[in-house]
């Protein structure tokens, strides 16, 4: 079973394009093992895990094994709304090999959880309410054993009629899914099948509109994305001997999962213990329960170790997808280009169940303007429920479907106006000191005209290769790729600009701390560290940033992370880009604390024997206790002797506000960060083919941490928003049936998709967060999906309203 990671594991890897970084520290080329151990804040320190990972020997969850155990199935429902009428699990039960079968009936004490609305069955009501909704649950010795008696449950479905959009959920005459419910959003909304609606409200919009030269509109449409892990959801739960349980999981926020689990299993939360194990990507697809409750009724029931691990199939129905959008927008502009007034509503189908549906709203609505001054707004975001399968977290959270429409209209208006499409957005970009249309003011940098100048200013890639190539052509660079369908006739170059604006950490009041306990001790006479949160390593970095802040704040070489658990306090989730900002700044704080114990120490004990204990201003240094003038006073290990400081403490970022309900006015978000794209693409005009050749990348990190880790979260989010413009989508049948729950039909970017991504990284600190950092992974998700889309417009004069754009929106067949 994985148990931990320490930060003297050291690899090779290297960024995969060529960056521009202003970040401070030694290049990512000039990386050795030294460096790694010596790294402290703004050097690039190696992934501790990095190896093991590349050499296939790292431990994922759905590598954990327990002698004994016994691997549990679920049988889900065929339909997408139907009434259950009868359940007969006696054929499953006589199963030779089967420990346990168990269906709603069979659960000990709450039937519903959620992460923000407790709607969502455990098993199945009596009611199923999309296409995957989990029925019944097996217990067997043999995984296959499993899966043959899930399929001899026999259960008999009414089916009901589906809402699939927003004029079946809002008719007179819809079937109301969830006619119980009770949650905080409830009062507030016109329909009981809305989950949430943010209006946002400011300055005069009907008199702006007297004022507009050109008004321009547009509808859009964004498709429901799948987050694509690796690692399929996974864990292993283990009964103890107390009557509670030892739950091994690949999740993103472990005290969120126990908030939930421990009361559908009737136990208190100190008997639910949750250690991190193995995850193989999550992007905000981990953020909902998936099996962790599942796993321990079975243990539980069975009083046996009982391991789960979903296949792809099952994966696609075991968690939740980005929000499908249709987004209606309208922009009015002065002659000269200044952009007067915004109207927009934005439609989030949100599926059978809440999930993070109301925040993802919050998002939509609050950054629907994008990363430009306007004085006037009236915007509406809604989610809806649904018979769709559930959608919630996802990378960009509400901002990505927006930014899609915003730049589309950015282009829009450019033209009508006879404007360069970049220069219309620098002469509207905010800057610090404008006011959202929330009302709040961003007091720090907003450096957007600027992200867009240098992106603009990149070096353009070499002008079509495979022209000059003849016979010797490499297909890889042309549309179609290794398939050899296009040999370069009706081959035409696109060039593409977008901005985007998304927050940083959770919003609108949301209490958002973390935790992080600091251990400092002297081991065979040498200072080390351990550092412990309940932070998930979902491969963002942090165990590498959280070992860097604790060499920088304590001066000392060896740290050691200990494994993720619940044993010491809420680290949040890994979403919403906080986990450097918030259980960084978690870590600093501790750290902080740490060391002014040691001073205290020192000064106690070596005080009398030297002036500076008193009078100079003390660090933390190369294991010593030193002055600022460089002077040694003591080392930590004789300061420390056969003491150990350990201390545990809460961190929090500046509060936000609740956004009021009817005008979305109030301090919403604790920080912002900017991304800017520009895409070079090559569009097979004729077979609706597009190639992505480049995408630049500009974006404002405040402080970059581990600068070879930022320029990997960026290549990643764009890469993500790159397959979300051009291939990426869960198709919904009209009988609400998912129809590509697989790799093979479900597409993703593959290396052979994925195009140069140079970049180029600003540092302008933002003076509210922990060595001025800004989050970084989400930003480049947002701008990368309307930039490859405006380059394929260039390259084919095409309106594409939608994402993803197919070849039948290219060739119009």
């Amino acid at each position: 079973m994985h148990t931990t990671d320490t930060t003297t594991a050291r690899d090779t890897t290297t960024a995969r394009d060529t960056t521009v970084t202003r970040a401070p520290g030694p290049a990512p080329a000039g990386l050795t093992q030294n460096s790694a151990v010596r790294g402290g804040i703004g050097e690039s320190t190696l992934r501790p895990d990095g190896t093991l990972k590349v050499t296939g020997e790292f431990a994922y969850a759905s590598d954990l094994w327990h002698e004994d155990m016994l691997w549990g199935f679920t049988l889900r429902s065929p339909h997408a709304h139907a009434r259950i009428t009868s359940v007969d699990v006696s054929e499953a039960l006589r199963t030779p090999g089967v420990y346990a079968v168990m269906t709603h009936d069979d659960l000990p004490a709450a039937t519903r959880y959620g992460l923000e609305f407790t709607d969502t069955p455990v098993l199945a009501d009596g009611v199923v309410r999309y296409h995957g909704e989990p029925v019944a649950l097996v217990a067997a010795d043999h995984p296959e054993t499993a899966r043959r008696a899930a399929a001899r449950i026999h259960v008999d479905y009414d089916p009901l009629p589906l809402v699939v959009d927003e004029a079946t959920a809002l008719a007179d005459d819809a079937p109301v899914l969830h006619p119980d419910r009770d949650d905080h959003h409830a009062p507030y909304v016109p329909h009981p099948n809305m989950v949430h609606r943010q209006p946002i409200k400011r300055g005069d919009v009907a008199a702006a509109e007297a004022l507009a030269d050109v008004v321009v509109s547009g509808e859009y449409e964004v498709g429901m994305q799948d987050q694509a892990f690796l690692g399929p959801e996974s864990g292993l739960a283990v009964p103890a001997e107390d009557g509670g349980v030892d739950l091994y999981i690949a999740t993103q926020w472990l005290h969120a999962d126990l908030r939930q689990i421990a009361p559908v299993l009737g136990l208190p939360e100190d008997k639910v213990r949750m250690t991190l194990s193995g995850v193989g990507g999550a992007f905000g697809g981990r953020e909902d329960l998936s099996m962790q409750a599942h796993a321990c009724l079975l243990a539980l029931r069975t009083g046996k170790p009982v391991k789960i691990v979903y296949n792809r199939f099952e994966s696609f129905f075991g968690h939740v997808h980005r929000h499908p959008a249709k987004l209606w927008y309208e922009h009015g502009a002065t002659r000269d280009g200044r952009l007067v007034h915004l109207k927009a509503r934005i439609v989030l189908d949100g599926g059978a169940y809440a999930s993070s549906s109301a925040a993802v709203v919050g998002n939509a609505a609050s950054l629907s303007v994008g990363p430009y001054a306007v004085d006037n707004v009236d915007v509406e975001a809604v989610a809806l429920y649904t018979n769709n399968p559930p959608c919630g977290a996802m990378r960009g959270f509400g901002a990505v479907q927006a930014c899609f429409a915003y730049e589309a209209q950015m282009d829009k208006v450019a033209a009508e106006l006879g404007m360069d499409p970049v220069e219309f957005r620098q002469l509207n970009a905010m800057t610090q000191g404008t006011a959202m249309p929330t009302g709040q003011v961003v007091d720090s940098p907003a450096p957007v005209a600027e992200l867009l100048r240098r992106v603009k200013a990149m070096p353009m890639p070499p002008a079509r290769q495979w022209e000059s190539a003849g016979e010797g052509a490499d297909i890889r660079a042309l549309p179609g790729g290794l398939s050899n369908t296009t040999h370069g006739e009706g081959v035409v170059r696109g060039v593409g600009y977008a901005v985007g604006i998304k927050n940083v950490g959770f919003s609108e009041g949301f209490d958002d701390y973390s935790t992080a306990r600091v251990r400092l001790e002297s081991v065979g006479g040498e200072p080390v560290a351990t550092v412990h949160t309940a932070m998930a390593e979902v491969g963002q970095g942090g165990v590498t940033v959280h070992a860097q802040i604790a060499r920088t704040e304590l001066g000392v070489t060896q740290v050691t992370i200990h494994p993720a658990d619940t044993r010491v306090g809420s680290a949040g989730s890994t979403s919403a880009s906080r986990q450097t900002y918030v259980t960084g700044g978690a870590v600093k704080n501790s750290c902080e604390a740490v060391r002014e114990r040691v001073l205290e120490m020192g000064r106690r004990k070596f005080g009398s024997h030297h002036p500076a204990w008193a009078t100079a201003e003390l660090r933390l240094e190369g294991g010593k206790v030193v002055t600022d003038g460089g002077e040694a006073l003591a080392g930590l290990a004789d300061v420390l002797e056969d003491e150990a400081i350990d201390i545990e403490l809460e961190w929090r970022h500046r509060p936000t506000q609740a956004l009021d309900r009817q005008t979305g006015q109030g301090f919403g978000h604790v920080q912002y960060s900017f991304a800017a794209h520009r895409a070079v693409v090559e569009v097979d005009t004729e077979l609706g083919l597009v190639k992505v050749i480049e995408l630049a990348c500009a974006q404002d990190v405040g402080k970059a941490l581990n600068p070879l880790s930022v320029i990997g979260q960026i290549q990643g989010g764009t890469t993500q928003g790159l397959g979300l413009a051009v291939m990426e989508e869960i198709v919904v049948a009209e009988d609400g049936r998912v129809r590509n729950p697989s790799f093979t039909d479900y597409l993703i970017p593959t290396i052979l998709d994925t195009p140069s991504i140079p970049v180029d990284v600003l540092e302008l600190a933002d003076d509210n967060a922990p060595y001025g950092l800004r989050g970084v992974g989400e930003a480049p998700t947002l701008s990368s999906t309307p930039a490859v889309v405006a380059a394929v417009r260039d390259a084919t004069g095409l309106a594409l309203s939608r994402v993803p754009v197919r070849p039948e929106h290219i060739t119009g067949t």
